[in-house]
């Protein structure tokens, strides 16, 4: 299970470090693409397939459907982790993103998400964020 907040600098040739418990789940190569909230997702090889599975019952007669899929899957790349464990965050991604120089690595369970530092700290300071809001939301869960 991916789990964790990290923060990282991004060097001059637009690669991260990755944490080393990342990549023990992401493996050597794993797939980088747009997520939402400007920030990236990476999924391992395999939580793809699973996820791309879900996707092709999505039904191609709604024009939310294709939307989405072309977003997500037009935005994907597939990376490779080098034997420093650093990887590349294609220029793209940077720029959806809006990833500079700083950013917050974090593990969502089944994926990591890769954050500007700007876009981050907007999203932990949010009004939806408060713990009030977020137990009543776990009771309606059923968590």
């Amino acid at each position: 299970m991916l789990i964790g907040e990290y923060k990282h600098v991004v060097d001059s040739k637009g690669r991260i470090i990755l944490p080393s418990k990342f990549r023990e789940e992401l493996g050597e190569r794993f797939i980088l693409t747009k997520g939402l909230d400007n920030c990236l997702f990476g999924y391992s090889l395999k939580e793809w397939g699973v996820l791309e599975e879900k996707l092709k019952k999505l039904p191609l007669t709604s024009k939310e459907a294709r939307t989405f899929l072309r977003f997500f899957f037009a935005g994907a790349c597939e990376c490779e982790v080098d034997k420093q464990g650093r990887v590349l965050i294609p220029q793209n991604l940077r720029e959806y993103a809006g990833i500079q120089k700083e950013v917050f690595i974090i593990g969502v369970m089944t994926r990591i998400e890769i954050w500007s530092e700007n876009n981050w700290l907007k999203e932990m300071t949010n009004e939806n964020l408060s713990v009030d809001r977020i137990a009543q939301k776990m009771e309606e869960l059923g968590i």
